[in-house]
C-alpha cells in the first residue's frame, strides 16, 4: 500500500510539474553536457522528494533513519530546487553537499567496521572517513548520472527492488524502500524516454543521499551486506568512476562539463530508450544474482564485484568512455 500511495502521488505531481513548468518556462536548456536536444520541463524530481519526504515526516521518530532523510535529504530537495532556479555555483554546492552527508550520518548509527571479505578495515575513525566519502560520492554521482530519459529513476527502482529481494530489511526499512520505489516509478511514468520532464537537482541528491544511507544502514544492521548493495549499484558508480578516472589520466580538465559517460556514449549510438532498457536489463539479470550471491557468500565478495563491473569495463574501453566524442565535447 505505501509504494502505491506513493506511486500515485508521484504521478500525479509529476503530470502537474510538467503544466507549471512549461507554462512559467522552467526548462532544461540543452548544453555542452547535455544528452537531449530540446528544451524540456524540469523540476520532476519534486515528485519523487515530497512522497518520501511527506512519509518520513509521518514516521518521524520511529527510525533514526527518519532524522537522516528529513535533515540531510531535505538539505538536498531544497537546495537542488535552488539549484534547478538558479543555477548555483560548485562551490556553494559542495559545502552543503558535505553538511548533508555528515548530518545523516550523524543521526543514522551506521560506524561500524566495515567488513568486506576478506578485508575487516578498522579503527572507528577510519569507517566513519570512509562512509562520509561513500555518501558524498553518491551524492555527487547521481547528479553526473541523470543525463538520459528514466536512467537515475530506473536505477534507483532496481536498487530499491534488489535489496527487498536479496536482503532481511526490518519492517521500518521495508517500508521506506517500498515508498522510495513507488515514489520513482510515478515519476517514471513521465520520464521514461521520450521523458517529458527531467529529473533536475532538487531530486538526484536526494536519490544518491537516500540510496547510500540505506545501503550503510542495512550493512550496520546486518540485514544485507553493503558489498551486495554496491553490485546493485554497479551500473552507476562504476561508469563515473571510470570515466573519471580515464578524464583525469589523459590529463583533460576533469573537472569542466562532458557528455563522455559510458551511458552516454551508449545513449548516442543506441538511443536514450534503448540505453536506459540496457543498463537496466544488466542490472537484473547480471548485477542481482552477483548481489545475491555476494550476500549468501560474503568470502566472495571482492571477486564478484569485480565480476560484476567486468561488462561495464569492457564496454568502457571499447567505447572509448572518459574521452570526447565525434563533436568534441568532454575535453
Amino acid at each position: 500500500m505505501p509504494a502505491i500511495v506513493a506511486a500515485v502521488a508521484a504521478a500525479v505531481l509529476a503530470r502537474l510539474l510538467i503544466a507549471v513548468t512549461t507554462r512559467r518556462a522552467i526548462l532544461a536548456i540543452p548544453n555542452e553536457r547535455s544528452s537531449h536536444t530540446v528544451p524540456t520541463p524540469t523540476l520532476g524530481g519534486i515528485s519523487i522528494a515530497v512522497p518520501v519526504l511527506v512519509w518520513c515526516g509521518y514516521r518521524i521518530g520511529q527510525d533514526p533513519l527518519t532524522w537522516a532523510v528529513l535533515g540531510g535529504g531535505g538539505l538536498l530537495a531544497v537546495l537542488g530546487l535552488i539549484d534547478d532556479l538558479h543555477d548555483l555555483s560548485a562551490r556553494v554546492r559542495f559545502p552543503i553537499h558535505c553538511v548533508a552527508a555528515a548530518f545523516a550520518l550523524a543521526t543514522v548509527p551506521v560506524a561500524v567496521p566495515l567488513i568486506v571479505a576478506p578485508i575487516s578495515i578498522h579503527p572507528i575513525w577510519i569507517v566513519y572517513g570512509m562512509d562520509f566519502l561513500i555518501v558524498l560520492w553518491m551524492v555527487n554521482l547521481y547528479n553526473f548520472m541523470d543525463g538520459i530519459d528514466g536512467i537515475a529513476a530506473t536505477q534507483c527502482v532496481v536498487y530499491c527492488a534488489g535489496v527487498l529481494l536479496i536482503g532481511h530489511p526490518a519492517a521500518f526499512m521495508t517500508e521506506f524502500l517500498w515508498v522510495l520505489l513507488g515514489s520513482s516509478v510515478g515519476f517514471l511514468a513521465f520520464n521514461y524516454a521520450p521523458a517529458r520532464i527531467f529529473m533536475g537537482d532538487v531530486a538526484s541528491g536526494l536519490l544518491g543521499l537516500l540510496v547510500a544511507i540505506a545501503s550503510l544502514t542495512l550493512d550496520a544492521r546486518q540485514q544485507m551486506p553493503l558489498i551486495a548493495s554496491l553490485i546493485l549499484l554497479a551500473g552507476f558508480w562504476f561508469d563515473a568512476t571510470y570515466t573519471l578516472c580515464v578524464r583525469i589520466g589523459s590529463g583533460q580538465q576533469f573537472t569542466s562539463a562532458h557528455r563522455s559517460h559510458l551511458y552516454q556514449k551508449c545513449a548516442d549510438r543506441f538511443g536514450h530508450g534503448r540505453t536506459t532498457t540496457m543498463f537496466t536489463g544488466y542490472a537484473i539479470v547480471w548485477l542481482m544474482p552477483l548481489s545475491a550471491l555476494s550476500a549468501a557468500a560474503p568470502q566472495w565478495g571482492l571477486i564478484l564485484l569485480f565480476v560484476a563491473v567486468l561488462p561495464l569495463l569492457i564496454a568502457g574501453a571499447q567505447l572509448r568512455a572518459g574521452y570526447p566524442d565525434a563533436r568534441g565535447s568532454g575535453s
